[in-house]
């Protein structure tokens, strides 16, 4: 029994690895599709409807004048950036984190620009005026403003006023809309940001994530994520909608009403948007709205503390139980996780002995549970012969096998179960412990012993979210792995002992090619197991036969 448990929690490890480095991936379940009665606007690319309300007309064109571009420099402590005249929107955007971090590229991947869609015309995307030219954010300046102005050639005035703050990656962005014509108006506007579906073979990543993979959005409070070759074009009632990878998100958040979440794909590029049906204006009349837009990275707490629930992009999973329970949601687990770790890490101010400072709090809170659980394998192992004993004299009566045994049990006060259900427990917390690990942000870049580069290869984890590239600490977890496979105690059929031996290499190649913040959680935690081993060889004495079970063996 306590075998198959054995066999059952590594087996179960192994497979929660394996899928959550090769499947795992957010659920795809799509929204709500909107109500039929209530037809929302076209998706991005599409044009606006050919029909306008009775009030409004399509104006003709206005002669604009025009505005040659230019960009506005924008420098804070977390990032730096640039705010184009063409269409009013980021042009750059580079993130001061852990590295000069680009999250636009020109031409592949970036915001598309204010753009402005009414019935019978093609989509415009305005061209502005802008001030002032530069902003410094710092303690001294923790705020700042660029204001655009600009016109859609059909009479409409469009004043859009972003928001830069030296502490977060989000900007505001104050929109107004002023009729100027002679008669009233009706149009859509639409903000949105583009990425390409595959990543050019020809333009290298410059950091891990920096390509976004999936599509989020949330509907009614809860997050849905999307990949992104699975885009169809798309319009819903929701709170939020970004681009996302694992570890970053670029996102927009309306916080006004009347916008509605867009996605869509046109070519090789996926789009997604914040879109507004603008109220029939008539002659001299505005509307306003705001638009959040947040580019960075999936910080947990950073997210939460701007309170639109983007926290919700960071995809914890849930920890599998049986289907008449659900699931267990493994942000409960770890999101304490997360905070423990970088609580540790503003003391040693080295993630890899956070990780190592992690791994022995668990240990130790675990430790009872585990000594009972040892306690009851090493009782087990000390059975094992009478049990066999009882399985050779009544081979022929499984009843009589099955009431000897537990009579057998009870003789010795020892509990089949006493080995599975404190590791059973134990298991959450630990699943609970490398999903953090995964999605934690804070560990890209971070070095834990980094001797540097040697013909352009780090010596010797220079970072914790990248593979070992010498591989010698997968290598030492499966050397740790083997060790523990042989000192834990064996019951039954030998040949099942001799499979397990084949566990360490099977998941040794698993390990190669993760982040090396996981491989040294997973090698610490089998040398502490080791060392738990080893505190009871010591300790515990086997558990001697009765006169009861001698004289029926």
């Amino acid at each position: 029994m306590e075998k198959r448990a054995i066999i059952a929690a590594l087996l179960m490890a192994g497979l929660l690895i394996a899928y959550q480095t090769f499947f795992m991936h957010p659920s795809d379940t799509p929204a709500p599709p909107p109500k039929a009665e209530a037809p929302g606007p076209k998706p991005i690319g599409s044009p606006a409807p050919a029909s306008t309300p009775a009030a409004a007309v399509v104006p003709s064109p206005v002669p604009v004048a025009e505005v040659p571009v230019r960009a506005a420099r924008v420098d804070g402590p977390l990032y730096k950036a640039q705010v184009s005249s063409r269409g009013g929107d980021l042009s750059a955007w580079e993130l001061n984190y852990r590295g000069l971090k680009p999250m636009i590229v020109p031409g592949q991947m970036g915001p598309r620009g204010i753009t402005i869609e009414r019935a019978g015309q093609p989509p415009r995307i305005v061209d502005f005026s802008l001030s002032p030219e530069s902003l410094d954010l710092g303690r001294a300046a923790a705020r700042g403003e660029i204001t655009l102005v600009g016109d859609d050639g059909f009479g409409l005035r469009i004043t859009e006023t972003l928001r830069f703050r030296s502490d977060g990656y989000d900007v505001e962005r104050v929109l107004r809309v002023e009729n100027r014509g002679r008669a009233a108006q009706a149009a859509e506007i639409v903000i949105g940001w583009s990425a390409p579906l595959t990543w050019p073979k020809d333009i290298t990543e410059k950091f891990q994530g920096q390509h976004p993979t999936r599509i989020v959005r949330a509907v009614n409070g809860h997050a849905v994520h999307e990949d992104i070759a699975k885009t169809a074009d798309h319009v819903d009632d929701g709170q939020w909608i970004g681009l996302e990878s694992e570890w970053y998100l670029a996102a927009l958040v309306p916080q006004t009403p009347g916008f509605r979440l867009a996605e869509g794909k046109t070519g090789d590029t996926v789009l997604v948007a914040v879109r507004a049906a603008l109220p029939v204006l008539e002659p001299g009349k505005s509307w306003e709205g705001r638009v959040l837009a947040y580019v960075g990275p999936k910080e947990y707490d950073r997210l939460k503390a701007l309170g639109f629930g983007l926290e919700k992009a960071v995809y914890f999973g849930g920890f599998p139980l049986p289907q008449s329970y659900g699931g267990l949601p493994m942000e409960w687990i770890a999101v304490p996780i997360l905070w423990l770790l970088r609580w540790f890490y503003g003391y040693t101010l080295n993630y890899g002995v956070a990780i190592i400072l992690l791994t022995v709090i668990t240990k130790v809170v675990f430790f009872p549970l585990t000594l009972k659980s040892m306690r009851s394998m090493k009782s087990m192992q000390a059975l094992q012969p009478q049990i066999n004993a009882l399985r050779s004299k009544y081979k022929s009566d499984p009843q009589r096998i099955q009431r000897e045994t537990m009579e057998l049990y009870r003789e010795h006060r020892v509990n089949p179960l006493g080995g599975c259900l404190p590791m059973v427990v134990q298991i959450p917390v630990f699943y609970a412990l490398y999903v953090a690990l995964s999605v934690a942000v804070e560990i890209q870049n971070a070095p834990f012993v980094c001797f540097g580069r040697f013909f352009g290869m780090d010596l010797w984890i220079c970072d914790l979210a990248a593979q070992d590239p010498t591989y010698v600490l997968p290598i030492l977890m499966g050397v740790s792995m083997f060790v523990q496979q042989k000192m834990t105690p064996t019951m039954g059929d030998p040949r099942q002992a001799k499979m397990m031996l084949l566990m360490p290499v099977v998941f040794t190649f698993m390990f190669l090619n993760l982040p090396s913040g996981l491989v040294l959680y997973w090698t610490l935690s089998n040398v502490f197991q080791i060392a738990q081993q080893l505190y009871m060889e010591r300790g515990v004495a086997p558990v001697k036969p009765g006169a009861r079970a001698q004289k029926k063996a």
